[in-house]
């Protein structure tokens, strides 16, 4: 069982988490659970943000270790780092930054979140995916098929922003007039449609659910969100979105401390705090 957190001291490290809403996230659980399963006297507190600028002008003032970013921030905070990690500049989004000697370092993990609750379930290589949103969590997602060999079809409400972002990584953007005709196999909504409250939302109308073999779901708060619900009525295979954040959030972990991610406390943590 993780220990309980260290007493916060002089030495405390604080980590966070910056986006807006960030009521619901469980990277608070997950975190701290990690740090006291270690003995490492660190906290991870949850920032929801008014202002990117000044938030991130907060981070070097108050030497905040580490943050994770999330919606809606995963692409504005590139132009306020100092430095980008190659391939989340090849990405053009950012989840994790790690502050290092006064340089505020960007990272993304979320693909290797992404890569690794796929793989617990199929096979990347070869493989058609659709990729529903353009966001900073798509463009993680679809670097994360492409390095491993899948091919990439994503959709937006957006049209401009999902050909930049096929443009971008070498992916293809489809319009919803296409969507009948895409052969992909294997669905991913990137979009934080579905998430509470607004838990009846569905990114992708029901009935054109059952020609996927896999569906997956980046939201985790409901856990079976509405559109996997409909996927396994279905008979459609699926995975819930805690998958993908455990996976991210110990790789970022592990850019924070140096050190290996205890993987099951954190998940531990996540999934006993969704059901709370």
């Amino acid at each position: 069982m993780p220990q309980p957190l260290a007493n916060i001291n002089g030495s405390t490290k604080i980590y966070g988490l910056l986006g807006r809403p960030v009521a619901h996230s469980l990277s608070p659980a997950m975190h701290n659970a990690a740090f006291g399963e270690l003995g490492i006297n660190a906290v991870y507190v949850a920032f929801p943000v008014a202002d990117l600028s000044q938030a991130v002008a907060g981070l070097r003032g108050l030497a905040i270790a580490g943050v994770s970013v999330t919606i809606p921030f995963k692409e504005e905070i590139i132009s306020l780092l100092d430095e980008m990690d190659p391939i989340a500049a090849r990405i053009g989004a950012v989840n994790t930054v790690v502050h290092r000697e006064g340089r505020l370092i960007g990272h993304n993990t979320d693909w290797l979140g992404a890569v690794a609750a796929l793989k617990g379930h199929a096979v990347i290589r070869g493989e058609h995916f659709l990729v529903l949103g353009a966001g900073g969590a798509a463009r993680a997602i679809v670097f994360g098929l492409l390095e491993n060999g899948g091919r990439v079809s994503l959709i937006d409400l957006d049209g401009e922003k999902a050909e930049k972002l096929a443009r971008d990584l070498g992916a293809q953007a489809i319009s919803p007039a296409d969507l009948a005709d895409c052969p992909a196999g294997i669905l991913i909504n990137s979009t934080p449609v579905g998430m509470a409250p607004d838990e009846a939302g569905i990114p992708l109308a029901p009935h054109l659910l059952g020609r996927f073999k896999l569906i997956m779901d980046i939201v985790y708060r409901p856990l079976e969100t509405r559109l996997l619900g409909e996927a396994k009525s279905r008979g459609c295979r699926t995975i819930d979105g805690l998958q993908m954040l455990i996976h991210q959030g110990a790789a970022q972990f592990e850019l924070w401390t140096g050190r290996p991610a205890p993987f099951e406390a954190m998940s531990q943590a996540a999934y006993r705090s969704l059901g709370e």
